[in-house]
């Protein structure tokens, strides 16, 4: 009844240099791990996020440290596996995250039901993804759009054109744009974009302010005409709470919070303080991002585009469809991976 581990290092290349406030990259590194429980393989991945300093590097020290602890575990439901992987590995969330999407994925083909099934949601019901436009010159991020038409894009801000990018993208497109700043905003700034913002139709507004400034949150809480969803802020469970009347919403990515089984718990959280909910990516492929997909009918808002800004894939199961995204009918995640080393 053990379970057996492997794992693979990827690193997997943009179609773009991505650029948010706080940097650029060409790659996305990235750890996809198979659990094999009694012939019943189940996947999950997490990418590495600089700013999180959680390398691949650690995420593979970690399990060669405890791999004897991961694989003699009695598995019977993922709620108590998250529980035990979250104390044998208290400093490494986005490892626990992999390991506890690979566990709802071998449940789902233990139940044989797609994981959306498992928790009585209807797929259909799901929000469109958008999909993210980076930073960069205002020409290339028309361009961006202009080769991907889309029904909602996110656009990144943090620099000292964003009322210029988002007066020039909005000539160019009628649809929904949602901002991300990234933290890259002082309150003084924000309170300057923000009206401008809404006089653009922009739908919401990601993460304003540095994640410690609560003080200045509570000001655009106060005086925002837009609704604004914490990221950063917004880590782990313990942090929804925290949002609650700083935030009107949270940005929830399985990577950073530890998994499905936490996810879950906080979307509960969440409703229950009247807070509107998003599912975010971290630029995972088909495997990590498939796990929001089958979350997704639970939420008001997604962003689940990883796969469609990489040029490097690790699996196959998700259909894109000008923002509406379809996992597979099969058990699980209901995706399918080739052999992991």
């Amino acid at each position: 009844m053990a379970i057996k581990i492997k794992y693979q290092y990827n690193n997997l290349k943009f179609r773009y240099p991505f650029t948010i406030s706080k940097g650029t990259k060409t790659h996305q590194p990235s750890l996809l791990v198979e659990l094999d429980f009694n012939g019943i393989k189940g996947y999950g991945e997490a990418p590495a996020i600089t700013y999180y300093n959680i390398p691949v590097e650690k995420m593979i020290e970690d399990i060669e440290r405890k791999k004897p602890f991961i694989e003699k575990f009695s598995f019977t439901h993922p709620d108590r596996y998250w529980h035990y992987l979250h104390h044998l590995f208290p400093g490494n969330p986005f490892l626990v995250a992999a390991l506890d999407i690979a566990a709802w994925d071998i449940y789902g083909k233990l139940k044989k039901q797609p994981l959306y099934e498992l928790w009585h949601t209807n797929i259909a019901g799901a929000p469109l993804t958008d999909y993210t436009i980076g930073i960069d010159t205002i020409e290339k991020m028309i361009g961006k759009m202009q080769e991907k038409p889309w029904p909602v894009y996110k656009i990144k801000l943090g620099t000292k054109e964003d009322i210029a990018i988002m007066e020039a993208l909005r000539k160019h497109s009628g649809v929904i744009f949602r901002v991300d700043a990234n933290a890259g905003w002082t309150v003084e700034e924000a309170l300057e974009i923000l009206p401008v913002l809404q006089q653009l139709n922009v739908e919401l507004v990601e993460q304003p302010l540095a994640k410690d400034n609560w003080e200045g949150m509570k000001i655009l809480y106060e005086r925002s005409p837009l609704p604004l969803f914490a990221d950063e802020s917004c880590v782990a469970e313990a942090d929804v709470k925290k949002c609650s009347g700083y935030f009107h919403g949270i940005n929830i990515k399985l990577t950073k919070c530890s998994g499905v089984t936490p996810a879950l718990r906080m979307i509960s959280e969440a409703r229950r303080l009247g807070m509107k909910i998003m599912l975010g990516c971290m630029n995972e492929s088909t495997v990590g991002t498939a796990a929001i997909v089958h979350l997704s009918p639970q939420v008001d808002y997604m962003d689940a585009d990883g796969p469609l800004l990489l040029e490097e894939d690790t699996a196959e199961g998700l259909q894109y469809d000008f923002g509406k995204v379809t996992p597979t009918a099969e058990p699980g995640l209901g995706i399918r991976v080739g052999s992991s080393e």
